[in-house]
């Protein structure tokens, strides 16, 4: 989003707060470490707008605080953010609302969400209420997984985002990410994307925060877009409106597309990763008009437009992850990859020592192509990811074939 915003007319400077050893070469990284230094540093700088990225600052309340301090923010208040932050508030709306969704209970108590569990048997889906960084879902094949995960969860794995849990039923059909933009009033529609949550090829191994993704997603028709956004993106926007709570930023929402129709699984509150990527790799508008009307109101008189072009995310990991793995190895080559026409290298866990690049995280580079096709991008993506030199890194060689079958 730092890279996509620095392209726009309207902007004289960037800050990123912590940043990485890629949005630095971009953009200024500065250290903020609390809301107060936040403020003050927006009053200093005399920021035009701050872009909340990550869940956690929103669920903890920033959009609040900046409100409170007259500046422009783009993302939802902390009790808006709830969509994401407590994912049985999101499945409590959908009921009362009417807006499709999996069949579901929440539970506080292990043996309740255990009988739950016996009394509709399995697969079915063991989620921990709060933020789990990606990881908190478990699809249980069994009863017996379904149960670990539930003591596994409520036993303190994720902290008190497992405190309460929620049990639902395992949808069939294919997942999309689905992308609206809201002002709290009007919404809009913002991309599709389809991403690879698991560790391995072939869809194999435990879930990831995202290990590739690919846009526009293929399966997404023109119906279907209509449809996600008539039966599931403004009823939202109209219910947190009615409760009370308006929400104003992007509604990632996660769908299943089943046979009788597509249905929410789950609602993020910010942009994603690496769905970012593809998207702002297509993206033609100027972001900044984007993100300003859903922070001031006036959404409906804005028109996105992407490429025609897809794009193409494959995501390099450290060795070891989700699990456990060494920090500190030195990235080489991506030099290479600045050259190649259409491909993008979008850091995460990185960050820049006496001129090296250095993995810090599980997730580390988001690289990025575009292509006429699905395939082109694909192929070029995978040809920059062969250009770096990182033999403490991996990443999935299979990111996009979904696509290329269908």
């Amino acid at each position: 989003m730092a890279w996509r915003l620095k392209q726009s007319p309207q902007v004289t400077q960037i800050f990123c707060a912590p940043g990485n050893g890629g949005i630095g070469e971009d953009v200024a990284n500065v250290a903020l470490a609390s809301q107060e230094e936040i403020v003050a540093f927006a009053k200093k700088e005399n920021i035009g707008l701050i872009v909340i990225g990550p869940e956690a600052p929103l669920v903890e309340g920033l959009a609040d605080t900046l409100h409170a301090n007259n500046i422009p923010v783009f993302g939802p208040s902390a009790k808006a953010a709830q969509l994401e932050g407590s994912k049985g508030f999101t499945k409590d709306l959908c009921q009362k609302y009417n807006i499709p969704t999996a069949a579901y209970g929440r539970f506080a108590d292990a043996k309740a969400a255990r009988d739950y569990i016996t009394k509709h048997g399995a697969p079915i889906v063991v989620k921990a209420d709060g933020l789990a960084a990606g990881k908190g879902v478990v699809v249980a094949m069994t009863k017996d997984e379904a149960f670990a995960a539930v003591d596994e969860m409520m036993g303190g794995k994720f902290g008190k985002a497992g405190v309460s849990v929620v049990v639902e039923e395992c949808m069939q059909g294919e997942e999309v990410s689905f992308f609206a933009l809201t002002d709290g009033k009007d919404a809009i529609e913002f991309g599709s994307a389809q991403d690879h949550k698991r560790v391995g090829d072939g869809d194999t191994g435990p879930n990831t925060g995202g290990m590739g993704t690919y846009a526009p997603a293929p399966v997404m028709s023109e119906t279907l877009r209509k449809q996600v956004m008539d039966t599931i993106i403004f009823p939202t926007v109209a219910a947190m409106a009615r409760e009370g709570i308006p929400y104003k930023g992007v509604l990632f929402a996660g769908l299943m597309l089943t046979e009788s129709g597509p249905k929410l699984l789950e609602y993020n509150a910010r942009f994603g990763d690496p769905e970012t990527q593809v998207l702002m790799m297509r993206l033609e508008s100027d972001l900044v008009d984007v993100l300003m009307a859903c922070a001031k109101g006036g959404l409906d008189k804005v028109q996105i437009r992407f490429k025609r072009q897809a794009a193409v995310c494959v995501v390099m990991a450290a060795n070891g992850y989700p699990a456990e793995y060494k920090k500190g190895s030195v990235i080489g080559g991506l030099e290479k990859t600045s050259c190649m026409p259409g491909v993008k290298v979008f850091h995460a866990g990185t960050e820049k020592q006496e001129g090296k690049i250095l993995a810090t995280g599980g997730r580390v580079l988001g690289v990025t192509a575009l292509g006429a096709t699905i395939a082109e991008a694909q192929k070029l993506a995978y040809k920059a990811v062969d250009t770096i030199d990182w033999k403490d890194g991996f990443c999935r060689r299979d990111i996009a074939a979904r696509a290329l079958k269908s």
